[in-house]
């Protein structure tokens, strides 16, 4: 979801900062392992710090170690480096980095205004060709609409590159060897490669289109290119900051012209470690048997912790999203801000989204539990703190979930043009209600966020099981796998993305939403993976790859086969119209089972 008519660092609403300015941005994130806390004494350690550790008994996820490298974000934006602050003396690899240049336009051209002005005009641009496009569903503040459009292609896309990083001293004198990584190709992965996720793309964004279907005289274009590099599989390249570090300079071999510096500050002693983990835990205790029964409501409380386990906040609140967002939280937490840097699946940087929330789903041994279909509407984000999500009688499944601050404060805050709802205050506690006619069996309560510290940007979640009914545990049986294959080590899914390898509670934050109908996981992971076979060399007609059964590729639906697919054959339009949205097809519709008899067969599938 993206609000229009905000700007970054501004509580009033504006115009999107990046839509009317060039700006480069570029993001480096060195994976950093936590340090282990440094020793606290009555005069290093603040009240509030005191405060925050107060009642710290739970397990904690990530343990510390001295000499473990951690990860650092830089970014430069539009030539200038944004500050860091990191750890003094702290060691790092560079994990991620993402550059961005942009320009305006009052003309429909493409993204051939990037070729001739901006950070990015010296790139090679031949072979640029449009990919793939779709439009933003909810509409802006003037009652416009707005469309992407997606550029691959270009040869700087395409060919392998390096960037290279060093440390400056005060004066701008190197202070160590350079740390060079290989960003690999578009079309092949190596065992070179230093970053797992490499996406190089250009937008075209339309602002005033006059309805979701059409941009007839729009007037108001911009135009970014951007590289994403994440996941670096070789944290063994790492360095240690020098106590005489006072910036970093980044070049990129793409556009050698440019060198980028980065200022740094060293922090002696935080207050708080590197690291992040989610402690959940029920206050509602289970009936007598160890189980909730049907209609119980149910009170959970979350803290999040550094990688000491220290609390990142005091007990029984969080930061208002103001605090968050606007003033910067000392102790990095982090909620949902797509407002100011709109992301899109795939295509746009949906590792900064960041949002933190709760969720509820079960029973596991549901044959629905990896997918809910039906679209959630805003309105029910404006009005409701928690959202239901999936019911039984429509989805097989039950899931709630409740973003953090919840929807109102959230949401409410983003339309508002008193931004009310983002002052308010937000708790740490909060009650998933289990359905009157709950099938009895195993629940899981899930939290997944993100902490950005001393250039740290890292992700993490917990999962909980409750048992509704019955103290007797059931099983899931999931009809995808083999995950690991390409995702392990540097790339497993205990690293990247939500930090989270139970692939069970996927599908109950993962729904249509009214604003943003891709959202199901199945549609996220074949959009996602039918744009990256040929990077990683898979087969993309070869179901059993990911698919366990043939049942799992038996529903046919446009979601199903447009999030893969990119086009019909010409019978198929001529009879059921034309492709209308990049990620499924079309509308709602589009989840649907359009068919029993058709496509029950899949050549080459392997199932």
């Amino acid at each position: 979801m993206n609000v229009r008519d905000l700007e970054v660092g501004s509580p009033r609403p504006t115009r999107y900062a990046h839509r009317t300015r060039a700006i480069v941005l570029v993001t480096a994130i060195a994976a950093a392992a936590c340090v282990a806390q440094s020793d606290d004494s009555s005069e290093s350690t603040s009240r509030a710090s005191q405060a925050y550790s107060a009642g710290n008994d739970n397990d904690h996820q990530t343990a510390c170690g001295t000499g473990s490298a951690v990860r650092l974000a830089l970014e430069v934006d539009n030539g200038a480096g944004v500050p860091v602050k990191v750890r003094k003396g702290q060691k790092f690899y560079i994990n991620q980095i993402d550059l961005r240049a942009a320009v305006s336009a009052t003309t429909d051209e493409g993204v051939d205004g990037l070729k001739t002005s901006g950070d990015f005009a010296k790139l090679h641009w031949q072979g640029t060709e449009l990919v793939d496009q779709s439009f933003v569903l909810l509409a802006n503040a003037d009652g416009t609409f707005t469309r992407r459009r997606f550029y691959r292609g270009a040869k700087w896309m395409d060919k392998d590159g390096t960037v290279t990083i060093r440390q400056l001293d005060d004066k701008g004198r190197p202070l160590s060897t350079p740390i060079t990584l290989d960003t690999g190709s578009e079309e092949k992965r190596t065992g070179a490669d230093d970053f797992f996720t490499r996406r190089y793309r250009a937008i075209q964004w339309t602002n005033d289109c006059v309805s979701p279907e059409s941009c007839a005289g729009a007037t108001k274009y911009s135009e970014e290119a951007l590289v994403e590099l994440r996941y670096n599989e070789h944290p063994n390249r790492n360095f240690v900051i020098d106590s005489r570090t006072r910036a970093f300079e980044l070049k990129w071999s793409e556009n050698p012209s440019k060198k980028y510096t980065i200022p740094v500050e060293q922090v002696e002693r935080p207050e708080w470690d590197y690291g992040f983990s989610i402690d959940v835990k029920p206050l509602t205790p289970p009936r007598a048997n160890g189980a909730y029964a049907p209609g119980d409501s149910i009170k959970f409380q979350l803290t999040l912790r550094d990688g000491n386990g220290k609390r990142l906040h005091a007990p029984g609140s969080l930061p208002t999203y103001n605090e968050v967002v606007f003033e910067g939280n000392p102790a990095g937490i982090q909620y949902y801000r797509a407002f100011f840097d709109p992301t899109a699946t795939y295509y746009r940087r949906k590792h900064r989204e960041r949002m933190l929330m709760a969720e509820l789903i079960g029973p596991v041994q549901s044959p629905n539990l990896s997918v809910i279909r039906s679209p959630q509407e805003l309105s029910d984000f404006l009005d409701k703190d928690v959202q239901t999500v999936g019911t039984i009688e429509k989805d097989g499944v039950y899931s709630q979930f409740m973003t953090i601050p919840p929807g109102p404060a959230l949401f409410g805050g983003a339309f508002d043009p008193t931004h009310a709802g983002w002052a308010a205050p937000v708790s740490d506690t909060w009650t998933f209600k289990v359905p009157d006619n709950a099938p009895s069996g195993t629940y899981l309560t899930v939290v997944k966020g993100r902490r950005v510290y001393l250039g740290e940007d890292i992700p993490a979640s917990k999962v909980i099981e409750i048992q509704v009914g019955t103290p007797q545990k059931t099983e899931a049986t999931l009809h995808t796998g083999n995950c690991t294959t390409c995702h392990n080590g540097e790339s497993s899914a205990a690293k990247i993305n939500h930090a989270l390898e139970d692939r069970r509670v996927c599908a109950g934050c993962h729904v249509p939403l009214g604003f943003e109908l891709e959202g199901p996981i199945a549609v996220r992971n074949h959009f996602v993976h039918a744009r990256t076979g040929a990077r990683f060399g898979g087969d993309l007609s070869k179901c059993a790859t990911c698919h366990l059964d043939r049942e799992s590729i038996q529903r046919t639906s446009k979601a199903a086969c447009l999030s893969c697919h990119k086009s019909y054959p010409d019978w198929h339009v001529a009879k059921f119209g034309p492709i209308t949205d990049m990620y499924i097809g079309g509308g709602r519709e589009s989840f649907d089972q359009c068919s029993t008899t058709c496509h029950t067969d899949h050549p080459n599938s392997h199932l």
